[in-house]
């Protein structure tokens, strides 16, 4: 074992690793979208174990409630209003001197990600909200790229690692001896994102740092076993965990591609990628607001329903046209306008990325 190796060792003795697998780690680039109580953790374990390159996409700066559960900030990240990315980058320095960090402190959305994402070997999910989940579901399909998915709210969450049917049928897991271990993506899996303010978020419901840590070693295992070739190892299953109730369960989901009708794996539409779904952003002139547009929005929102989850956290305004919320996000506060047809206006700010930060936290997908 070389020299360079041995703060490997005990990795490197695994079935299924050895030299060969570390080597493979150390050449492979890994790109972490989203680096917050999922994202922190898997930034952490993957410099750990030698991948050489992490790139790490985060919008957001640290908060002292980030704490809690995010594992590679402290106090004087919070002190220094340092941005998520950047505080990752110098940490993960001082832990792995061999892994080179880029960090990147933007708003992922369709116009970036390839600029972004380009190179990686492998996407894993540290995301907080559906609608980037399947902007990156859309271009790890279009270009052959693993993605793992991972989620956690409250005391419960769910992984998933995809390795995508694409559209040439030519990914490294396509292409087998044994037989294509190709999986479902994440739009065989839920067709529609969740309506907005229908799911839970950290910032309503809490979060259990147990339950982020616990997916996050998940997506990381999944991640390794990716990047050093093991695809018969991935885990056909979508894996679901409650920590305060002990319990764990394993859904069999590998027929949903068989038996559904993707838009994107198997047709090859990519709708969130070339921007026919998801959110529009436009700074409103002379106002300090941004406006947020979801498309295709077929159903009215539950005002009443979001404006209860909303209220232990602000003033809350409501009649049958609109919802207006008086928020603080990073100290800062906000009023957020939501209407029946999923548009939002953000108060309080002129840059997108904020806006979706903060529509993300209290509203969801």
């Amino acid at each position: 074992m070389s020299e360079d190796l041995s703060r490997y060792h005990r990795q490197m003795i695994l079935p299924g690793i050895g030299e060969d697998g570390q080597q493979r780690l150390l050449g492979s680039t890994a790109c972490v979208i989203g680096c917050g109580a999922l994202g922190s953790v898997i930034a952490d374990l993957l410099a750990r174990a030698g991948v050489g390159h992490l790139v790490i996409v985060d919008r957001d700066f640290i908060e002292m409630t980030n704490l809690q559960r995010q594992t590679l900030f402290d106090e004087r990240d919070v002190a220094e209003a340092v941005p998520k990315a950047e505080a990752a980058r110098r940490r993960l320095g001082k832990i792995n001197s061999d892994v080179r960090v880029t960090a990147i402190v933007d708003d992922l959305n369709r116009t970036n990600i390839e600029r972004y994402a380009s190179g990686a070997d492998v996407i894993v999910d540290g995301l907080d909200n559906f609608e980037g989940r399947y902007l990156v579901n859309d271009f790890c399909v279009k270009h052959g790229i693993a993605y793992v998915y991972g989620g956690a709210v409250g005391t419960v969450g769910a992984a998933f690692a995809i390795l995508p049917h694409t559209p040439g049928g030519d990914a490294p897991w396509e292409t087998l001896p044994d037989g294509s271990r190709a999986s479902p993506c994440l739009r065989c899996l839920f067709e529609e994102e969740p309506a907005p303010g229908t799911m839970p978020t950290c910032d309503t419901a809490g979060i259990l740092a147990s339950a982020a840590v616990t997916v996050a070693s998940f997506e990381v295992a999944e991640t390794l076993k990716v990047l050093t070739g093991n695809y018969a190892q991935v885990s056909p299953t979508l894996l679901n965990v409650d920590l305060w109730n002990s319990s764990m369960s394993e859904l069999r989901v590998a027929g949903a591609y068989e038996h559904g009708d993707c838009p994107c794996c198997k047709h090859g539409r990519f709708e969130y990628l070339e921007g026919s779904r998801g959110t529009g952003a436009a700074t409103l002139c002379g106002r300090d607001a941004v406006q947020l547009t979801h498309r295709q929005r077929a159903t009215a929102l539950d005002l009443p329903a979001i404006a209860e989850r909303l209220r232990p956290h602000g003033e809350v305004r409501t009649n049958r046209f609109m919802l207006r919320a008086s928020l603080t996000d990073n100290g800062k506060p906000y009023t957020l306008s939501l209407f029946p047809d999923g548009r939002a206006i953000v108060h309080g700010t002129d840059e997108a990325a904020v806006a979706r930060g903060v529509y993300a936290k209290f509203i969801g997908a």
